[in-house]
């Protein structure tokens, strides 16, 4: 997004086209995209005879002929048709001396995507993996490589109207963008009949697309009855959206930027399909920001699923209630308890269980295993100490590691509150639960103070390795946590975090065990 001063600074040199007119030194490859069409033939041309501004912060300037590259894509959509279109680029690049690539798509599975945004999907990867290749071969940098399509003002006036009538915010409403990373649209300014008058007049034929008159297609219904509508109030139509389409673009950018930068500090853990987030930062979020912190969560599992307007406002709602849990697009599920919103994977949810393990309550862990937790309280008289130690598994047990005793008032835990939750044995009602642990995987840069080793710290990867547990089985290590990102407690099976251990002045205790399925509800000795 660019600032005053860049803003500014482009605008004068486009005005005073102050580039020289001498073909760069430049090596990075620039792909040409085309079609056959009109807009894109006239790309062609222009590409080889003029200037064009590859918003490289040039301006408009020749490019260098051994830059450029077409790429052609034949989708196979209209017979004989499409086989001419390839013949027509093929003569057209011949004619220009223009090296050409040709990419043939087949459409036989779509999975519920609509045809043509298939058939844009494969045109892109095609360019990108074309673009590739090309930098690879010249020693390149990808970053300097330009993918350049023919979008017109027409283009970006249809796709205003197609995403208005669909129902959009303003990164639809925004339209067709002047560039995307590597992609770049020079003739974005242009309208779809001033490029037609250019060729007529060079005396330069192009392909048309006879499907392009069938208004059942939502682009063609809005070129043909509403564009010419509304050319009729506004003769310089495109030019207006054209202009609503930049500023809608530059401030949904900056309102994106906003919403990560707060998505940033509200992240409180973050997995291979899984995000957990402060809730309570999130619902003290302006909406409009907290729609767009929704968008980013969820793109973060599930880079290629698409989040609707009901979805959003559903995962809001949840967080505002401080509860409850929904399904979202791609078998995301969406759940919202003791102060966190989680999204998890499917992947996510195949793996070690991850979630908050209410006190007392359980949770599934992998390998057909299960964590419990309870409440304990020191009887009277008795040393908390030597009372935890004695009632864990005998010492030759091989399942003795499996069971840790935590000082509650290390936790955090209010002495009140447990002592309620005790007393209400098993029938707690769910209003009582006011205790709650944090249960996930290791993570990169964890730390926990080992029992035993007087407050030192140390890296949980370490203190894994000296167990011996394999790199292949660490994922599935539980390892319980005051809270998502929060302080380790337990490693389970493994080590017990000296800062909550038990000690001399310890009244209630919280038992943590983990169990085979087969196994629920067998006690431990003592």
């Amino acid at each position: 997004m660019p600032t005053v001063a860049q803003h500014f600074a482009r605008l004068q040199r486009k005005a005073h086209a102050s580039a020289p007119d001498v073909a760069s030194e430049a090596t990075s490859p620039v792909v040409l995209m085309v079609s056959g069409g009109a807009d894109s033939t006239a790309l062609l041309v222009m590409a080889c005879t003029s200037k064009l501004d590859l918003r490289d912060g040039r301006g408009p300037v020749r490019i260098a002929r051994e830059r450029l590259h077409v790429l052609h894509v034949n989708h196979h959509l209209r017979g004989d048709a499409s086989d001419g279109d390839e013949r027509f680029v093929r003569d057209l690049c011949a004619r220009y001396g223009v090296p050409l690539c040709v990419e043939h798509a087949s459409f036989t599975e779509l999975s519920g995507q609509n045809l043509e945004a298939a058939a844009r999907e494969v045109r892109y990867a095609a360019a990108r993996r074309y673009v590739r290749e090309l930098c690879a071969a010249t020693g390149a940098p990808r970053a300097s490589a330009r993918i350049v399509t023919a979008h017109t003002a027409s283009d970006r006036t249809e796709t205003f109207f197609m995403n208005a009538i669909k129902g959009s915010g303003p990164a639809g409403l925004s339209s067709i963008p002047r560039r995307r990373n590597i992609i770049v649209r020079p003739l974005i300014d242009m309208t779809h009949e001033e490029l037609c008058r250019y060729l007529q007049v060079a005396g330069i034929p192009w392909r048309e697309d006879e499907s392009n008159a069938d208004t059942s297609y939502l682009r063609n219904f809005v070129r043909h009855r509403v564009v010419p509508l509304a050319r009729e109030r506004n003769a310089q139509l495109e030019r207006a959206i054209g202009a609503t389409c930049d500023i809608l673009g530059e401030e949904d950018a900056f309102m994106s930027q906003l919403a990560g930068n707060a998505l940033r500090t509200c992240i409180r853990r973050e997995d291979e399909g899984l995000v957990v987030l402060d809730a309570r930062r999130l619902a003290s979020a302006e909406i409009a920001i907290a729609r767009r912190m929704v968008r980013l969560a969820y793109r973060k599992v599930a880079p290629a699923e698409r989040l609707e307007m009901r979805h959003v406002e559903a995962v809001l709602a949840c967080v505002a209630r401080g509860e409850g849990s929904l399904s979202l697009p791609g078998g995301i599920d969406a759940r919202m308890e003791f102060g966190t919103l989680s999204l998890r994977s499917p992947i996510a949810r195949e793996r070690l269980a991850s979630g908050w393990l209410s006190v007392p309550g359980s949770m599934p862990l992998a390998n057909q295993m299960v964590l419990e937790s309870s409440i304990v309280r020191v009887p009277d008289g008795s040393d908390p100490v030597e009372f935890a130690r004695t009632s864990r598994a005998p010492e030759d047990a091989e399942d003795r590691d499996l069971v840790a005793y935590v000082d509650a008032g290390s936790l955090g835990f209010a002495e009140r509150d447990l002592m309620r939750l005790l007393e209400a044995g098993d029938a707690v009602p769910a209003e009582v639960y006011t205790a709650h642990l944090w249960v996930d995987t290791p993570a990169p840069g964890d730390i926990m103070c080992p029992l035993g080793m007087h407050g030192r710290s140390r890296k949980l990867s370490d203190i894994l390795g000296s167990a011996r547990v394999p790199v292949a089985e660490r994922a599935n290590v539980p390892v319980v946590r005051t809270l998502p990102g929060g302080t380790v407690v337990w490693v389970g099976g493994i080590r017990l975090d000296e800062r909550f251990k038990c000690t001399a002045a310890s009244k209630l205790l919280v038992k943590l065990v983990i169990r085979a399925y087969d196994r629920i509800g067998a006690h431990d000795e003592g």
